[in-house]
């Protein structure tokens, strides 16, 4: 076959259609990965929308959190009490690859849309519930948000001074976690219900997901029976390995064997290190990670951190600059890589947004396209994947299938 003759490189997941009922973050992320390799998602939401769509930082009376988090997504406007929509949801879940929800556990049973009715009128759907603390256990009921399951997983008990109060990790991790547990989950489900031809519940919980992803915490205690302690800036098992002032600014250091060890003892002009037993197993540098503090310090007192950083890279110690979001974001690394793009919205000139970072080098560029107004696909999804012409779309706003509030089609 001939390059001319080659089949078009598509996305992974095109012809893959999800039911999304989420809002706010770990939902709508886990969808947005999803359609940036070509899902077809068509997000439901009530007559007044995601509340995301109202949290600010707000630009030109759109919201910027919304607006990345369910970038090329369609919006259609149900209201889930009214029996005309409860029929469209079956309706369209009977069309559907997957069904994604983040009520609280119950809520989308008591709305007749729960994992059960769905999997009876399309047996093959994958149905993906993601919550707080999961639909199992003495928690479940119990709402979550991301400050609640970072205090309650152990991770912020791990996070701050050592002489300092527990401290919130500077992102919405735990949100940000369910939401890519989530989206693998669906996956891994998908190509199960492919495989069998059987769809199945799949229940994915924030609690659960930040657990999992403390991986150093949990092996630290299974070994050891301890649980993490606050550090501050450096690793609680590893040393030289943290953030190290200079003159001006601060710079990270990360050195994890032996050899690399030797290294770095040359690089801050103190070889005796290499053989002080002191510092002879990672173990033992870590007992001592005070006085490599002192030695590491001493040597950058008199240089800014870039000079420093400099320096250890010329050794061939892995070093890095403390750069803010802004100057990864524009980093020439960042913007080689492609990791914002530009994307056309009427109601945002100059918008960017961000997409999944993974390549795939036999698949097409990812799908980066501007979040949907409020309803703005309720008649053309309605039309499109269940053949209701006008005169049936004006039934179902006569009979409350939509709300009361304004859409915009």
């Amino acid at each position: 076959m001939s390059a001319d003759d080659a089949v078009p490189a598509e996305l992974p997941l095109t012809g893959v259609r999800v039911l999304d009922f989420t809002r706010v973050l770990a939902g709508p992320l886990s969808t947005a990965l999803l359609a940036d390799l070509g899902a077809e998602v068509i997000k439901v939401e009530p007559p007044a929308g995601d509340d995301y769509r109202e949290i600010g930082p707000m630009r030109d009376g759109e919201s910027a959190l919304f607006s990345v988090m369910n970038r090329n997504k369609q919006s259609i406007v149900l209201d889930l009490k009214s029996p005309a929509a409860l029929q469209i949801v079956m309706d369209l879940a009977a069309t559907c690859d997957v069904v994604v929800e983040n009520f609280r556990p119950g809520v989308a049973e008591r709305l007749g849309i729960g994992a059960d009715a769905l999997l009876a009128v399309n047996p093959k759907v994958v149905v993906v519930s993601i919550s707080g603390f999961g639909q199992t256990g003495p928690l479940a009921a119990r709402p979550a948000y991301d400050i609640v399951v970072q205090a309650m997983s152990g991770l912020m008990e791990a996070t701050g001074d050592p002489d300092g109060p527990p401290t919130l990790v500077g992102e919405a991790v735990s949100d940000v976690v369910a939401g890519m547990f989530a989206s693998w989950a669906t996956l891994a489900a998908l190509h199960q219900a492919q495989r069998t031809g059987r769809g199945q519940h799949v229940d994915v919980a924030m609690f659960d997901t930040t657990l999992s992803f403390l991986t150093t915490s949990t092996a630290r205690y299974l070994f050891t029976g301890k649980p993490a302690r606050r550090v501050g800036n450096r690793h609680p098992l590893s040393a030289p390995f943290g953030v190290y002032a200079a003159q001006h600014g601060h710079f990270a250091v990360a050195v994890l064997n032996n050899k690399l060890f030797e290294t770095f003892t040359e690089a801050i002009g103190r070889p005796e290190f290499a053989t002080d037993l002191r510092f002879a197993t990672d173990t033992d540098r870590t007992q001592h990670e005070a006085v490599l503090r002192e030695a590491i310090e001493a040597w950058a007192a008199a240089m800014d951190a870039d000079e420093a950083v400099a320096l250890m890279e010329a050794a061939g110690v892995p070093s890095a600059p403390i750069w803010n979001i802004e100057q990864a974001l524009e980093s020439p690394q960042a913007v080689s890589r492609g990791l914002l793009r530009d994307v056309y919205d009427d109601r945002l000139p100059g918008l960017r947004l961000p997409s999944q970072p993974v390549r795939f080098n036999g698949s097409a560029p990812n799908r980066v396209e501007r979040a949907p107004r409020l309803g703005e696909h309720t008649d053309s999804v309605l039309a499109g994947l269940l053949g209701a012409g006008a005169a049936r779309i004006a039934e179902l706003r006569a009979l409350g299938a939509f709300g009361t509030a304004h859409e915009e089609g």
